[in-house]
């Protein structure tokens, strides 16, 4: 069990501190999150039962909410507070059967939602504990290992130790229930390929109500018995490029568009305490590669995961590198590539869908018996995705399924679009391919960007590069995507904005293209 491991590094190193919160500038030793993790499972033991909703921002008290829920026998729901906190509330309570949701003030401030009648403020429970609360959780944690254990949580690994969400940057958000047993696997697993022993100083910067920061940037450090240096948004870049100096951060784990803005902030010299450097979540593009390469002598692993899987399915390592691959699967996960016409097993650098095997893999969605069966037959999981896997067992990303579209008959990848453009716009210019709708083909491209450009010039470079059926036939300027909380572009509500600019009140303008041109 999850709160289990943590009791076990806790009892072995209690001086040592196992989070460093900047947001805060407070340090919490191992042996203070553990007694503050049994008070909390007290006071959330009286407030609920079964799953209770934790709106927190990355820190040292979201973590010891967690630890704490699980002691009570209670499953944390962590909901995403970027994209809406009140709507999101609503939607994982009616989802999961839960009224409790532990919050704190300033985050209800930062993101614009009320006070709901179900919240109970974190800051007023730790202002509000008794003597006695601290004298019994004191003597507690003086109990030894085998009888902390006992009466830490339930003993059952199939047990749920979080219910989570997809990102919804499709549709609506799917619910995600995982077990002790998978995000353990999960962490054994990718733990073994990228060699954590003996390395300390996580940044951790992910929100835990995404799976890629709820297991790498929360458990992973306390299951390894790191210290943790939390800060709560991850787009901060200057002060985060800071960080990293200042505390020596040894592991740094983040998104495509994080690690980039923390490139970009960084002088010489600033990360040379980084051992390993880890990019997940979306495609890690080669100039950012280069970037940590060049100015940092940081060779950046690239790894792949989906919420499902807990998240991590396979990874690169320093021993095995491809650069542009998503790695080799991790050990305990299984990954085959099946034809997406015959359903017959793909010949390796034959593309087709990801299928994947293993104990990291979801049991199946909460309540939707239909999705589970169409994701998850005979074991093997359907991420959606596509790719390949080459003659060295290297597994290569080629996009969502949902990302490629059929025009006159043909399927048209969005990604080899946008990855097209990357190569042709000015640096800065921010790119994404989205389908609409249209009447002669039933669909085209719609290329968007964050700034203009000489739209007659692009096309023209573009057509050096892409087949004439994979054309934009249209360009529409937005000068900030929409992102999911993990930095990923929100790509249903950015087509939404595209199709629907008045309805959605955002100025967007369209760079129309001659239709000789195209």
């Amino acid at each position: 069990m999850l709160q289990h491991q943590f009791v076990a590094v806790a009892k072995r190193n209690p001086k040592k501190l196992a989070f460093i919160d900047k947001a805060t500038n407070r340090e919490v030793s191992y042996r203070q999150a553990l007694i503050a993790s049994f008070i909390l499972a007290w006071r959330f033991r009286r407030l609920e039962k079964g799953s209770i909703g934790i709106l927190l921002p990355t820190s040292a008290g979201a973590a010891l909410a967690t630890i704490g829920a699980l002691m009570a026998r209670l499953t944390p729901v962590m909901i995403n507070y970027s994209t809406g906190a009140e709507k999101n509330c609503r939607y994982a309570q009616s989802k999961c059967d839960f009224r409790i949701i532990i919050t704190t003030e300033a985050l209800l401030k930062k993101c614009n939602c009320p006070l709901l009648p179900e919240m109970v403020l974190l800051e007023n429970i730790l202002t509000q504990l008794s003597v006695f609360e601290k004298l019994r959780a004191a003597i507690k944690y003086l109990l030894p290992l085998r009888s902390l254990r006992h009466c830490t949580g339930l003993k059952n690994p199939d047990s749920n130790a979080v219910i989570l969400f997809t990102s919804g940057s499709e549709k609506e958000p799917k619910v995600v229930p995982l077990t002790h047993a998978n995000i353990l696997s999960n962490i054994e697993g990718f733990s073994k390929a990228l060699a954590f022993d003996g390395m300390d100083r996580l940044l951790a910067i992910l929100p835990y109500f995404h799976v890629f920061g709820f297991t790498t940037n929360l458990w992973m450090p306390l299951y390894h018995g790191m210290t943790s240096i939390t800060y709560a948004n991850p787009l901060d870049y200057k002060i985060i490029a800071r960080l990293i100096k200042e505390n020596q951060v040894k592991v740094l784990v983040g998104t495509p568009v994080f690690l980039d803005g923390y490139l970009k902030q960084s002088n010489p010299g600033d990360f040379a305490s980084i051992e390993l450097a880890v990019c997940g979540a979306d495609k890690c593009p080669e100039a950012l590669r280069k970037g940590y390469q060049d100015k940092h002598g940081i060779e950046i692993l690239e790894g792949y995961g989906t919420t499902e899987t807990s998240p991590v399915l396979s990874v690169n390592t320093k021993q095995a590198n491809k650069p542009g691959s998503i790695g080799k699967p991790i050990a305990g996960i299984e990954i085959k590539i099946q034809h997406y016409d015959s359903g017959g097993e793909c010949a390796p650098k034959e593309m087709g869908k990801i299928l994947v095997k293993g104990a990291s893999v979801m049991k199946g969605y909460m309540n939707d018996l239909e999705e589970t069966s169409l994701r998850i037959k005979s074991g093997w999981y359907d991420t959606g995705d596509l790719g390949y896997l080459d003659e060295d067992g290297f597994l290569w990303h080629c996009g969502r399924l949902k990302r490629f579209l059929k025009i006159g008959g043909e399927m048209v990848s969005l990604i080899q679009v946008e990855d097209a453009l990357s190569k042709i716009l000015p640096e800065g210019i921010e790119c994404c391919a989205v389908e609409l709708p249209d009447a002669k083909r039933g669909a085209k491209i719609v290329a968007v960007l964050n700034a203009e450009v000489e739209k007659l010039k692009t096309q023209k470079k573009l057509a050096e590069l892409l087949p004439n059926i994979a054309l934009p036939k249209d360009y529409v300027v937005i000068p900030e995507f929409p992102r999911m909380g993990s930095g990923k572009t929100d790509f249903r509500t950015l087509t939404n904005m595209v199709q629907f600019p008045d309805a959605k009140k955002i100025q967007a303008t369209h760079l129309a293209l001659p239709q000789a041109k195209i």
